[in-house]
């Protein structure tokens, strides 16, 4: 008979310290009945162990492919007066240095929050300590409707304790009090004009953000806070200026073209030179004639 489970157990009671020699020289019986399952990978011995007075476990290492560090246990049997022992059991368990596979969780504790997915349905848990019952049904039109009216119509309700987790867990997330965004905030939510409350027992410390531009649909703290506030204020001369400036300390550097060569002088003629200096002696004399002229108009 082989088995796979448990682990293998390396100690006995202080009882059992001494084991009986018909069980402790069972070692190659064992390691036959090994051989004979065809099962294969025997490799060194490991050790022997007691039961009880009646059985004892040999242990073989075995060399399986992917059973890194199990070992192969063979319980023997002999009884009180028996002189010859017999193979009981083979099972195949893991050592201490062995490759295991994590130990199974059922789903509902497997389940991790975001692990829901669109389509994907998860009832509750059978007798889930977050819900308690709530208003039962009467049948009663006059009853029910007001009950329905009040938010009072819900076959279950959170419990307390599902409100306190619920509490912590928020309270501690990125939308409570001690995250970065709300230390550095100029005021809290529960002094801002987007902060919308909530209903029940928690809305003396919770309610959720209506602000598109901050935590818009997130339940937040009623001291958590961010730059979005309705009260924030910008300092003195923020914002963006309604034209580019203009820098009148900037010099502009233009190429301008080479200045042209002045033409040397020619030199003057003989007969400019003449010119120039009886220019003078011909407007003396007509200065004369017209005054010649005038006296004798005057006679």
């Amino acid at each position: 008979m082989m088995r796979q489970n448990e682990c293998v157990s390396f100690t006995s009671s202080p009882e059992l310290d001494q084991i009986r020699p018909v069980l402790a020289d069972a070692a190659e019986l064992a390691r036959a009945a090994l051989i004979d399952s065809a099962e294969g990978g025997v490799g060194e011995y490991l050790g022997v162990t007691a039961e009880d007075r009646s059985a004892a476990t040999h242990r073989f290492r075995a060399e399986l492919q992917g059973y890194r560090g199990w070992q192969w246990a063979v319980v023997v049997a002999a009884p009180e007066d028996a002189d010859v022992a017999t193979i009981s059991e083979i099972v195949l368990l893991p050592g201490p240095d062995a490759l295991v596979a994590p130990a199974w969780l059922p789903w509902d504790e497997r389940i991790r929050p975001g692990d829901l997915g669109p389509g994907d349905l998860l009832p509750p848990r059978h007798q889930d300590p977050r819900l308690v019952p709530g208003y039962v049904v009467t049948g009663d039109p006059a009853v029910d409707d007001v009950a329905l009216e009040l938010g009072l119509g819900r076959t279950q309700v959170p419990s307390r304790e599902e409100r306190l987790d619920a509490a912590e867990r928020w309270h501690d997330g990125d939308f409570g009090p001690g995250s970065e965004m709300a230390k550095a905030a100029p005021s809290t939510c529960g002094l801002c004009g987007f902060f919308l409350p909530i209903a029940g027992s928690l809305s003396a410390a919770f309610g959720v953000c209506g602000n598109e531009y901050s935590a818009d649909g997130r339940v937040v703290h009623v001291e958590y806070g961010c730059g979005a506030h309705s009260d924030t204020e910008l300092p003195t001369g923020a914002g963006s200026p309604q034209f580019d400036p203009y820098d009148d300390a900037a010099l502009e550097v233009v190429a301008t073209p080479p200045a042209p060569e002045a033409a040397e002088p020619e030199a003057a003629t003989p007969e400019a030179a003449t010119t120039e200096v009886a220019a003078p002696e011909a407007e003396s004399e007509a200065i004369a004639d017209a005054a010649e002229q005038d006296d004798r108009s005057t006679d």
